[in-house]
């Protein structure tokens, strides 16, 4: 018979190499516990990685770079995903998504209405931070990450040069979820969304 180890190592093979696994992933083949004695001992044998506390991946080497552990932003969507929750960047991370900011950030910063944790990843950490419903209910992509992005900057330290970059990004938002999302945001940023809808319109006209 195969042993716990065999399986799950056959069952990580099997996904691309970087691929993010959960404890929760192996739970049909034992225990809790029994999964975590397994994915520990593979990990002793070099057989696959441990990314950071509960979340394991066998990783691809690079001649030059060596180890390649997979961006911040990917254990984030493993963690949302494997929660079923709700998440939106935040602070100068959404600055940083946005290219209002060249600063990559140490600490990224989500909002969420799953549960609130810090996980550590090298030198860097994923903050998940709950909010209200209402900070999570934006439809769009790019009009949810405008928002957070506006708030981080605050009202009275906004540029024109920096409203120009956030009309740029706006305009390739579908317009469904731009009208959805203003109504989700305070007046003042309301007020840039509308001259995004306007640049829209005029275009389709054109």
């Amino acid at each position: 018979m195969e042993s716990i180890d065999d399986k799950v190592i056959a069952k990580i093979k099997k996904a691309k190499k970087g691929s993010l696994f959960f404890i929760e992933d192996f739970l049909h083949l034992g225990s809790s516990k029994a999964v975590s004695k397994a994915l520990e001992r593979l990990v002793q044998k070099d057989e696959i990685s441990r990314v950071t506390r509960g979340i394991y991946a066998r990783l691809s080497t690079d001649p030059i770079l060596g180890v390649l552990y997979p961006p911040t932003e990917q254990i984030a969507e493993a963690v949302r995903r494997r929660d079923k929750a709700r998440i939106i960047p935040t602070g100068s991370l959404a600055l940083n998504a946005l290219g209002l900011s060249t600063q990559v950030p140490m600490n990224l910063v989500y909002l969420t209405d799953g549960a609130a944790r810090t996980i550590q990843v090298g030198k860097r950490k994923i903050i998940f931070k709950k909010t209200s419903p209402r900070n999570l209910a934006t439809i769009g992509k790019i009009s949810g990450l405008v928002i957070q992005a506006l708030r981080e900057i605050g009202k009275d330290k906004l540029t024109q040069d920096e409203i120009a970059v956030i009309l740029k990004h706006l305009k390739n938002e579908e317009p469904h979820r731009l009208l959805n999302d203003i109504r989700l945001a305070p007046e003042w940023i309301r007020i840039i969304m509308r001259k995004a809808i306007t640049n829209i319109e005029t275009d389709e006209m054109a």
